[in-house]
């Protein structure tokens, strides 16, 4: 779902219907698919005696010791090149962008989780390098608007999960994860205020700026900015009034509401932009 977002320079730069891009964004989601496979491969390895702990990641394959720590290496070792070869294909840019993504993550998985909000920052900057990386991969630039919504997004999303897995632990420093004893509920929720406010501002301002207007063809890109609203308001609502084992990005994954107006939401971007 993450990797999504390295198509999303295809659809908002006007290039969805040329089909030789749309097989390179294509690849460039598959390249991107194997690198952080490999990379959730390496942090559940090192992680597996804390997973064990939590009462739903105790269930992954490496934690339940269904999966062999040298399978799980050699897997890992597999996936990163099949990514890099992949990577070196879309060419230089979006192979450094790639390259940078997996280091980074390498760097997570080492030492940057443990550190209070870097951590966070960490995973929204692999959000932005995969914006980035899609936009190298079918030569085309990507807006700053849409670069600041995906950072918002991600910090959004970052600290959200945050906030659910302090409300799941049962006591403070739990061993379940370790960044967790810097972190408090209200603390994590003026974090999420923060960056509500600031995701909605940037894509409304994005919606109405000339140069998106010029770049898409359409003025009423606008009109898709309640549907948005929605859908954050609707996760912001499923963080809070229905928490429970479910991790709130997996929650929408299962949530009427949000799934069709998710659908309408991209539906009417499509409209708008293709005219479809």
């Amino acid at each position: 779902m993450k990797n999504l977002f390295v198509v999303v320079p295809l659809v908002f730069a006007h290039r969805l219907d040329h089909l030789e891009l749309a097989w390179r964004s294509a690849a460039a989601f598959a390249a991107f698919c194997a690198a952080a496979s490999a990379v959730y491969l390496l942090n559940d390895l090192r992680d597996r005696d804390a997973d064990r702990l939590h009462p739903v990641k105790r269930r992954r394959p490496i934690a339940a010791g269904e999966l062999a720590g040298g399978t799980a290496v050699a897997a890992a070792a597999v996936l990163a090149a099949a990514a890099l070869a992949l990577a070196w294909r879309l060419g230089p840019g979006f192979s450094a962008c790639l390259g940078i993504y997996l280091v980074l993550n390498v760097l997570y998985s080492l030492g940057l989780k443990r550190i209070v909000i870097l951590d966070v920052m960490t995973i929204a900057l692999g959000f932005v390098l995969r914006v980035e990386a899609g936009a190298l991969a079918i030569a085309v630039d990507v807006s700053s608007w849409l670069l600041l919504c995906t950072i918002f997004v991600a910090l959004f999303l970052g600290f959200a999960k945050r906030r659910h897995e302090l409300a799941l632990q049962p006591a403070p420093a739990s061993g379940t994860r370790a960044v967790l004893e810097h972190y408090s509920l209200p603390f994590v929720d003026q974090m999420i205020n923060v960056v509500t406010a600031s995701t909605v501002v940037s894509y409304a301002l994005y919606t109405v700026d000339p140069a998106t207007a010029a770049r898409l063809g359409t003025r009423y890109l606008v009109a898709t900015v309640p549907l948005a609203l929605f859908g954050i308001f609707r996760f912001l609502f499923l963080l809070y009034q229905k928490s429970d084992l479910s991790s709130p990005t997996d929650a929408i994954l299962h949530d009427t509401p949000f799934l069709v107006n998710l659908v309408l939401w991209g539906a009417t971007v499509l409209v708008l932009i293709y005219g479809f």
